[in-house]
């Protein structure tokens, strides 16, 4: 098989949580591990870094990354989903791995596949495995996909479990409560390994003490306090407190976002749990590596400035907390008149994410060309009932090119509401 014959392989063969939602999720590790084995158990030949979370754990995943490839470290990447290449999803120093390897690896692979019939997560966790250790990484950094007790990630022992946050997204596969949801996050906590907690809440405070009665636990809130910040040259600019000695730092960071400073406590304790462990992840380095996140890692979608006059603003956040998120972030930006173009997918609470939308916006509602594509004509109709008005679209480019035919220089063009619709924008 050639790239794309591999691609198309992998995408058809093996059930996908993109395509088809829970139905792709194994509840067990049982795949992964026997992957795993027949590789050599290459998870055991890298040290690493592991980050769960409801939201953020993909922009703290790349600011980690960018951390340590600024202080000299080989430093593996693995995340989820990718927007235009799979091979997003494994990288070495900001740079994907070669199609070469994934040939390769599917074609060594292929045999033990038709025996287990594993899903494309394990798959492709069991590829980045493969690729770190191959490849002799210092480090790796491994974003979970979903949940974190049973996710395929959960088969490393980490130098760092770090979990950003707990909220509602996944609930028919983590639970109906935030207790139930911090307990599956809280799976990847190790005994004896250190813990990093980005945001904690009352009711799932004492899950991760539970959880972390072997292990060291810091939260980053009780840490660290973001004593101001501005958002300049499409850049954020913030001032950290240390709560125990009231020194501060400042902090110009690439990723725009007003909820960046929240992820920035978080990696700001990670950081220094790592610099306590002999890792070269002090301040200057931190101070040194944020400016260039986008440009060390290649992330994108977090509040991203795709096109001016108007603005063209990309966000991946799809469920009710990144959605908050997104409507300070709007907030807070001026503009003359707002324009949405927005897709979801069958599986989230519509509902709950349309009730915190702008009225007074214009919509394009759209769809993602994948199966748990939530039609934009349903879409539509349930805006509908919480007076958000617009018209639909079953292209998201078409959707995004009538936002633009209709908006005037100043006002502003947010695509969001599904990681696959702000995948299929071409500008």
């Amino acid at each position: 098989m050639n790239y794309a014959e591999t691609l198309d392989y992998l995408f058809q063969k093996l059930p996908m949580f993109s395509r088809i939602g829970a139905a792709a999720f194994k509840k067990d590790l049982t795949n992964t591990l026997r992957l795993c084995e027949a590789l050599g158990n290459p998870q055991q030949q890298f040290k690493s870094i592991h980050i769960a979370g409801t939201n953020g754990k993909g922009s703290t995943s790349h600011m980690i990354a960018a951390i340590l490839q600024t202080a000299g470290y080989k430093t593996g990447l693995y995340t989820s989903p990718h927007l235009k290449d799979f091979r997003e999803r494994i990288k070495i120093d900001g740079k994907m791995c070669s199609e070469d390897f994934v040939i390769d690896f599917t074609k060594r692979i292929q045999p033990l596949i038709d025996v287990i019939e594993p899903s494309f997560f394990e798959i492709t966790v069991a590829m980045a495995f493969d690729y770190f250790a191959k490849e002799k990484v210092d480090v790796a950094v491994i974003e979970v996909g979903l949940g974190g007790r049973l996710d395929s990630t959960n088969v490393i022992i980490p130098e760092l479990s770090i979990i950003t946050n707990i909220g509602w997204d996944h609930m028919n596969m983590l639970g109906n409560s935030l207790p139930e949801i911090a307990g599956e996050k809280a799976g990847i906590i190790k005994p004896g390994i250190p813990v990093v907690i980005g945001e904690v809440l009352a009711e799932t405070r004492p899950v991760f003490e539970k959880a972390a009665v072997q292990s060291p636990i810091s939260y980053a809130q009780e840490k660290r306090y973001v004593a101001n910040w501005e958002y300049t040259h499409h850049q954020l600019q913030i001032e950290v407190a240390e709560k125990a000695t009231d020194e501060h730092h400042h902090y110009s960071l690439d990723l725009p976002g007003i909820y960046q400073t929240q992820n920035l406590l978080t990696v700001l304790e990670a950081t220094h749990q790592l610099h306590s462990m002999g890792w070269r992840t002090d301040t200057a380095i931190v101070q040194k590596a944020l400016p260039h996140v986008k440009q060390f890692t290649g992330l994108h979608g977090r509040w991203e400035l795709v096109h001016e006059n108007p603005a063209v603003i990309l966000d991946v956040g799809h469920n009710v907390d990144g959605m908050q998120q997104i409507i300070r972030q709007l907030e807070l930006s001026s503009y003359h008149h707002l324009h949405i173009v927005i897709g979801m997918v069958k599986d989230k609470d519509v509902h709950a994410v349309l009730q915190l939308l702008p009225k007074h916006a214009t919509y394009y509602f759209t769809q993602a060309q994948i199966p748990r594509a939530l039609e934009a004509f349903q879409l539509k109709e349930k805006a509908s009932a919480y007076d958000l008005h617009g018209d639909h679209f079953f292209d998201v480019n078409r959707a995004l090119k009538n936002a633009l035919s209709h908006s005037h220089k100043e006002d502003l063009v947010l695509v969001c509401g599904s990681v696959f619709v702000v995948a299929e924008v071409s500008l």
